[in-house]
């Protein structure tokens, strides 16, 4: 295992659909807290930093201890503030952890890391779900995966993939887990690949490794993403909070 592994937590205040939900309270604490905390118990982490340009954001993240860095309000996507944030680290591996998934598993951010400790060739990984809801499968806001015997990536795509022609349902659906595990060097030369069709036509930016000749590792995990988009999202979140600590206190 490599000794140095870097989680960053990506962290922006501005948001289309919910300004401010990075801040926005879940079970008392706000949604980045969570984050950090969770992913403060990954048994292959090293060290965990909150990168920002918001000053809000940054004094919010002091408040509760955590490593925080203002970065660049020029960039464009996570991928950019993570790699800012990389550049001036030594780690081997940088871990790029959103920052809107307060229920993230810390195990599924070990189970991403596992293929780039073992194989000094794959460069990036990430995950995949199995869908169990149908309805998933033709949802645009669900990205698919499809992956070879090797475990490495094919295609992602917003649409059904495979599609099934004979509707025989041979094949599995897998959605994508947005979770990405970068060697230093690679996520340091990520922005700069160019911009192939297929990543402008689905509005998704890891087609552009593919595009580029890279391979991504997918690995399966039963981690079922909850990311929070919108004040609805944050209430059914908070409501799984509950839940859990209500649980918790009847099994106590």
């Amino acid at each position: 295992m490599p000794r140095k592994i870097l989680g960053v937590i990506p962290a922006r205040f501005q948001s289309t659909r919910f300004p401010g939900k990075a801040l926005a309270l879940i079970a008392s604490k706000p949604m980045l807290q969570h984050v950090y905390e969770r992913a403060s118990l990954s048994q292959y982490l090293t060290s965990t930093i909150i990168a920002t340009d918001d000053d809000r954001i940054y004094a919010a993240a002091r408040s509760f201890g955590a490593r925080v860095r203002m970065t660049s309000t020029a960039h464009a996507t996570g991928t950019d503030r993570a790699a800012e944030i990389a550049s001036a680290e030594n780690a081997e591996i940088v871990v790029n952890i959103q920052g809107d998934e307060p229920l993230i598993d810390p195990s599924a951010i070990d189970t991403a890391i596992l293929p780039l400790a073992h194989e000094p060739e794959i460069v990036m990984a990430t995950l995949k779900k199995k869908i169990e809801d149908p309805r998933e499968i033709t949802d645009p806001n669900v990205v698919k995966v499809v992956t070879g015997h090797s475990g490495d990536a094919i295609y992602f795509s917003r649409s059904p993939v495979p599609y099934d022609r004979d509707r025989s349902a041979s094949a599995p659906y897998f959605k994508h887990i947005g979770l990405y595990v970068y060697r230093r060097d690679f996520l340091l030369s990520y922005s700069a690949l160019p911009v192939g069709p297929l990543e402008l036509s689905e509005r998704l930016e890891q087609l552009r490794a593919l595009e580029n000749g890279y391979r991504i590792r997918v690995v399966e995990t039963e981690y079922e993403s909850i990311g929070v988009d919108t004040p609805e999202d944050l209430e059914r979140v908070s409501g799984l909070f509950e839940a859990s600590t209500l649980e918790g206190i009847q099994h106590g």
